[in-house]
């Protein structure tokens, strides 16, 4: 087995950043969180096997990355046993797609081989399904890493792809191309990196679960402009709009400008669900207030028609409070109305 260590001097996240980042998610109050990703023949878990696993650890006070190769199929078990026993020092890992592809394929590895899975009650966090709500909003094609890369601006990538590590591989497992194992941990490698650049992409998610403060509103004509403080710096700058908003954030701040009509606001209600829409009054209500109404008078609200109106006083203006109030339940909507 060709086993590799090296500290990782840049390009990766600092530590503090990413327990900042992970601390919604349910992991034990001992944060030691193992990034990982594996190189496989094939996709099948039962007719490929497992070839290469690389790892990206905190130890002495720097990232660290392990990588474990083997000369042929028979080190498998070799290669399964040594990363349950390296994992047994973490409290979770990070990786990317890894909950459907990575983590379920070594499990039937180890299965196959007789031996014990190390992932059990293991909390993972995969960042393919957490980076999932920010496709509309960062205006991603696609959410497999090599998009997620392109977002970032991740241009320097030297080394073949996945599919031809495969072929290189079985070069190099044949004694046919002796040198091709240097390519292919270097495309393990370069993946490794690109899931740290990655992971700093949680810091988008803020918007999605109220991790942030208003700081300031104002009014020009009929449109309001909100400063928005993120608490975390955003890797790249971004912007999106629709009919009714516009959206724009740089490093810790975002704004978002908003339409007003007559000097009013829409509030939006994520539980539409409760809600009738009332076409005369141009506003939604509880069901629970409009059950005594004529039917024709009212109809199930969606997420478009579940709002009501509220004036933009000079109180709001300069209450932070309830410009987060009305953030909390509006702005959901607006992102979710980004495809």
């Amino acid at each position: 087995m060709i086993v590799k260590k090296m500290p990782i001097l840049q390009g990766f996240p600092d530590f503090e950043t990413v327990k900042k980042l992970t601390r919604n998610r349910v992991f034990s109050e001992h944060f030691a969180p193992l990034f990982y990703d594996i190189e496989t023949t094939g996709l099948s878990r039962n007719s490929t096997f497992l070839y290469l696993i690389g790892a990206v650890a905190y130890e002495e006070n720097n990232w660290q990355m392990y990588q474990w190769m083997i000369k042929n199929e028979d080190e498998e078990s070799e290669l399964l046993k040594t990363f349950s026993e390296f994992l047994q020092k973490f409290s979770c890992t990070i990786q990317y797609n890894g909950d459907s592809f990575d983590q379920p394929y070594l499990e039937a590895r180890y299965q196959l081989h007789g031996l014990p899975s190390p992932f059990k009650e293991f909390p993972s966090l995969d960042l393919y399904r957490e980076l999932k709500p920010l496709k509309g909003l960062l205006k991603l094609s696609r959410m497999n890493q090599p998009s997620m890369e392109a977002f970032l601006g991740i241009t320097d990538r030297v080394y073949c792809d996945g599919g031809a590590c495969i072929r290189l591989y079985k070069q190099f497992a044949s004694g046919k191309k002796p040198e091709a194992s240097e390519i292919v941990m270097g495309h393990n490698q370069e993946d490794l990196l690109g899931l740290g650049k990655i992971f700093s992409m949680l810091s988008y998610l803020a918007l999605f679960e109220e991790d942030y403060e208003a700081l300031d509103c104002e009014i020009q004509d009929d449109q309001l402009t909100f400063t928005i403080d993120m608490n975390y710096d955003l890797p790249v700058e971004f912007s999106n709009h629709s009919e009714e908003f516009y959206i724009t954030g740089q490093k810790n701040r975002v704004r978002l400008l908003v339409k007003s009509q007559n000097g009013r606001l829409k509030q939006y209600y994520s539980n539409y669900k409760d809600y009738d829409y009332i076409p005369s009054e141009d506003t939604a209500i509880p069901k629970t207030l409009s059950a005594c109404m004529d039917k024709k008078l009212r109809r199930p609200a969606r997420k478009e028609t579940c709002y009501t109106w509220f004036p933009v006083t000079e109180d709001f203006l300069k209450n932070p409070l309830k410009q987060k109030t009305y953030l909390k339940h509006c702005l959901p909507y607006y992102l979710s109305s980004l495809k």
